[in-house]
């Protein structure tokens, strides 16, 4: 049967309408920010083993998770101009032209300001400062820096080490001293995640005007050298949770191989500053922070 005008206008808009709801949940960048929640989560848990309610949890994740969320569309909005020169982010919505920059923007902003609300209202005012601090950070310092500096990197891991913080404070209404123990981890495992992503895309980086370090000197050396020196930092630095009481022996070990796995894989790339060293490295990055958090939420468990 042959459908008229009106009939095929009506079959046509509720599937243009999903396609739009899927670009908007794109904004959101949800597979990066489910570290966010995860890190979130197991933070909230390592304050209080004992417990909480299952509502204050259930607010601390969904302010968190709208903020994030608000926070990457917006970083998607200032840099539509550059994403559209990379070959890996030039399909993203509002670069390609599915989504517009207003109302992306305007979208980025309710996020933000719904979760925000949600934590000082429904938390507490200590994690919601965080998480505006976590905000303002991301979209209003590291996003422009990234077409300024290399050091774009060193200042991107700081909104990127303070989910745990904000778990942390809904959990207690406190920053301390564990807190900032968690916030480290985070932030030197990020420096060889993020160099080593760098150097993979640094092409592309480079067509879009980001003057990271890769693209400043192509040779990749002190690329390599920054990885390893912050592989070897983090090795004692994980190992704080031990000496702060949020973990005891077990968690150590566990910490330590992990420690040395980062460090030789980080070594290798320093050394040879290949796809592959580059991509064995990242690749076990990705492994290494869930089964770190993992072993340290068993620990406690036990401890």
């Amino acid at each position: 049967m042959k459908l008229d005008a009106h009939t095929a206008d009506a079959a046509v808009r509720p599937d243009a309408a999903a396609r739009r709801a899927v670009d908007f949940v794109a904004l959101t960048k949800p597979r990066l920010n489910l570290l966010v929640l995860v890190t979130t989560l197991a933070a909230v848990y390592l304050a209080a083993p004992e417990g909480l309610p299952l509502a204050l949890v259930a607010h601390t994740l969904l302010g968190t998770a709208l903020v994030a969320g608000g926070a990457a569309a917006l970083n998607q909005v200032w840099e539509r101009r550059t994403d559209l020169l990379m070959r890996r982010t030039a399909g993203r919505p509002v670069p390609s032209g599915r989504l517009r920059a207003g109302e992306s923007a305007g979208f980025g902003l309710a996020l933000s300001a719904a979760g925000l609300l949600e934590l000082a209202l429904a938390v507490n005012t200590i994690s919601a400062f965080v998480a505006a601090l976590t905000l303002v950070s991301y979209v209003l310092v590291y996003t422009p820096l990234k077409t300024r500096s290399s050091l774009s990197t060193l200042v991107g891991a700081v909104p990127g080490a303070l989910p745990p913080v904000i778990g942390w404070a809904a959990a207690t209404g406190e920053i301390t001293l564990p807190a900032l123990v968690l916030f480290g981890i985070v932030f030197f495992w990020q420096m060889p995640h993020f160099l080593a992503i760098a150097w993979m895309h640094r092409d592309d980086y480079a067509k879009a005007g980001m003057p990271l370090l890769p693209v400043l000197e192509p040779d990749g050396r002190r690329t390599g050298q920054q990885a390893l020196l912050y592989a070897v930092v983090l090795w004692p630095v994980s190992l704080m949770p031990a000496v702060v009481g949020l973990a005891s022996l077990p968690y150590a070990v566990v910490a330590t191989f992990l420690g040395f796995a980062f460090i030789w894989l980080s070594a290798d790339f320093a050394r040879r500053r290949t796809m592959a060293t580059a991509r064995g490295l990242f690749l076990f990055s990705i492994t290494y922070l869930p089964v770190l958090w993992t072993a340290l939420v068993v620990d406690r468990l036990w401890l």
